[in-house]
């Protein structure tokens, strides 16, 4: 016990949550948020509702995700299990994507358009609408039980659980037919999965977007600790620019004064002009730059775990130094090589300049190279695959006439969502004939019209016969060939295989 006693913690292990109460702002950035939640969420909410016709045999769900069927579509591309890597393309693509943004301008994607960032910012607003703004919830908070309060908790919490719904409900029309699993989802016959989808779905989007908020952003999220290895010295931060900043004037009226003393000169100046003897910096230590941010923290303290990069205390800070006659960007988007140039009076270069450098164009090059690669496949591949295996038992087998007869099994795969005529033609191998063993040897030829069904394989069994001269292993080639002009493919396939003749020796 007192060996336990020595090691035992004498505090708690983790620190209790600070409620954070974002207050409302306006700004560039504020806007640019409402267009990226409004285009994401539509994205979300509106794609398994798309329409795209691919014909009677196909379904006409845009984008979807048919794992009874084992097939991906989205929109006119179709991709099978063995396409997987089209995918995995598109993983790498994402993950090369997120290296650029997060190079070029930090946490932009937590800001602006990660998933928990895009729910919490909307159920932040629902909440302000009901509660109102931050001294209100504040207020709210602190306030005992009434009927009023309650009211506004039931009434706050059933939106957020219908967001919620509405969530998990959308995720899981992106696995089926949406108008059909919809219907099947009200009256109680969908498959079970369906409906703890959606519970399991509701629960998190509820409890993450509604009550952990900043916590998942701080505490469960990775992306904060793996970001470092890809900022440098020349990455667009969202900064607080304390060489303008401090010493803090503490006050609207001092920093107003200040201002009509130094009307037209950056603080830069201003301090050398003056000595640096009572002059104070642009910051008046108002706290709206801390008031609005999702997270909670001071941005005025300096690059943290906590901050997503939303800008938001940009237009705060925008706002405030309109009012005491100062320039704007005390808080603004800057580099490390910015705060070296500008501590030392100059100029920093536009953020255009900044992004364009050589690290981005690799991860852009890489990135896009990717994309054309898969543009390409995709645009060359064929729709059909062929697939022969010889049958070894028996090897061969000599008919009356001194022939050599051999069997395989042939797999004739259509991925198009139509029945297609093809031709399965045997090249090379001089003096051969081949026929199916539904058929008779007297109707063979080197050509073999077949049709095949639509997204389906196709097997049959197939008999080549050759004559007895000629080597003992020879590979010949078995081809099929589209015979119609209705798609868009119109590629070959092809594959080996060996015919085998007995050993001369014998």
């Amino acid at each position: 016990m007192a060996a336990l006693d020595l090691i035992s913690p004498s505090g708690p292990l983790y620190q209790k949550r600070k409620a954070v109460y974002p207050k409302a702002v306006s700004g560039f950035y504020r806007r640019l948020k409402w267009a990226i939640m409004l285009v994401t969420l539509t994205i979300y909410y509106v794609t398994p509702w798309l329409r795209w016709d691919r014909g009677a045999y196909a379904p006409d769900q845009a984008v979807l995700v048919d794992l009874a069927h084992r097939r991906f579509y989205m929109f006119s591309i179709e991709i099978w299990p063995q396409e997987f890597y089209y995918v995995a393309g598109l993983l790498v693509m994402a993950g090369i994507g997120l290296f650029l943004v997060t190079s070029a301008v930090g946490r932009a994607w937590c800001g602006y358009a990660c998933p928990q960032t895009v729910w919490t910012d909307l159920f932040v607003h629902v909440e302000r609408a009901i509660d109102g703004d931050r001294n209100a919830q504040m207020k709210l908070a602190a306030a005992p039980w009434t009927a009023g309060k309650a009211g506004k908790r039931l009434a706050k919490w059933a939106i957020w659980l219908l967001i919620a719904v509405a969530t998990g409900g959308a995720w899981i029309f992106y696995f089926a037919d949406a108008p059909t699993l919809a219907q099947a989802f009200v009256t109680g016959t969908a498959p079970f999965v369906a409906y703890a989808t959606v519970g399991v779905l509701t629960f998190t989007t509820f409890l993450l977007g509604g009550f952990m908020r900043e916590q998942v952003c701080i505490y469960m999220c990775p992306w904060p600790r793996i970001q470092t290895a890809m900022l440098d010295e020349k990455s667009l931060i969202v900064t607080y620019k304390d060489w303008r900043g401090e010493p803090r004037s503490h006050g609207l009226k001092k920093a107003a004064a200040l201002a009509a003393d130094y009307p037209a000169e950056s603080i830069t100046a201003a301090l050398a002009a003056a000595g640096g003897a009572g002059r104070a910096g642009d910051c008046i230590d108002c706290h709206q730059c801390v008031a609005v941010c999702p997270t909670g923290i001071d941005i005025r303290e300096g690059p943290q775990l906590g901050c997503i990069t939303c800008a938001l205390c940009i237009d705060a800070c925008d706002k405030v130094m309109a009012q005491v006659g100062r320039p704007r960007g005390l808080i603004d988007y800057a580099t490390l090589d910015d705060a070296v140039v500008e501590r030392a009076g100059g100029t920093a270069p536009s953020a255009l300049r900044t992004l364009v450098r050589p690290r981005t164009f690799i991860y852009f090059g890489l990135w896009a190279t990717i994309g054309a690669a898969m543009l390409f496949s995709l645009g060359q591949r064929s729709r059909l695959e062929l697939n022969v295996a010889s049958e070894r038992n028996p090897r061969f087998v000599q008919l009356s006439d001194g022939s050599i007869r051999n069997s395989y099994t042939v797999k004739l795969r259509n991925m198009e969502t139509r029945p297609r005529p093809v031709a399965l033609v045997l090249d090379d191998l001089p003096g051969a004939t081949m026929w199916p063993d539904s058929g008779d040897r007297a109707a063979a030829s080197r050509r073999l019209a077949l049709t095949l069904a639509p997204d389906a394989t196709t097997r049959i069994r197939l008999y080549v016969v050759a004559p007895a001269d000629g080597e003992e292993h020879e590979r010949f080639e078995l081809k099929v060939e589209p015979q119609d002009k209705a798609g868009k493919d119109h590629h070959d396939a092809e594959d080996d295989a060996v015919f085998e003749r007995p050993d001369r020796e014998d």
